[in-house]
């Protein structure tokens, strides 16, 4: 399966090589995994607007990509790693008003309100309040396996980190997560 997606890769960059217009191929193959993780991670306003701006930058630094150093798709969740920790500080706090209150008082609109409210319904507080505790490089290990469903190798590829670097944060997140969340929050 690995070997058919490098293929698969190897086949899409070339194409967007010679023809920097086939990079449409990547975009239809892609957006909608990373826009997934992203809207995970932060709003579904600024979801769209870092998933259209990794593949702006995917664009322009497409000469640089290499696909014996991984996989096309972990290079694009890298890049929106790298994006999202642009909003780190707004994500902390928007998860430590989630887990007070429920609500984030940052949002002005009503439909901003209502898109808050089903996050909040979904991430539960309990879960908003674990994800402050994980140091950054944590929270991004967990949400790249949680939400975008990366093996430990495109997590590693994503991030430019060891697959044992990987190991050891998840881990740590874990244990880190087992002690905040209730394991009765889950169940009912």
């Amino acid at each position: 399966m690995i070997a058919e997606v490098r293929e698969i890769d190897r086949d899409i960059v070339a194409g967007f090589q010679r023809d920097p217009e086939q990079f449409t191929d990547v975009h239809d193959r892609y957006f909608r995994d990373i826009y997934r993780y992203v809207a995970g991670r932060l709003d579904v306003q600024v979801a769209e607007d870092i998933a259209a701006e990794t593949f702006c930058l995917a664009f322009g630094q497409r000469d640089r990509f290499d696909p014996q150093r991984g996989s096309l798709r972990a290079w694009l969740f890298g890049i929106a790693t790298n994006l999202v920790a642009q909003h780190r500080r707004k994500e902390a706090r928007r998860y430590k008003a989630l887990a007070r209150t429920g609500a984030d008082p940052a949002v002005g609109s009503h439909e901003d309100r209502v898109l808050t409210e089903v996050a909040a319904w979904r991430l539960r507080p309990q879960l908003a309040k674990a994800l402050t505790t994980l140091s950054p490089g944590e929270r991004d290990v967990v949400l790249l396996v949680a939400l975008a469903e990366l093996t430990y190798d495109e997590v590693a590829d994503a991030l430019g980190i060891s697959q044992g670097t990987v190991g050891s944060r998840l881990s740590r997140a874990r244990k880190k997560l087992h002690k905040v969340i209730r394991p009765e929050a889950f169940h009912g």
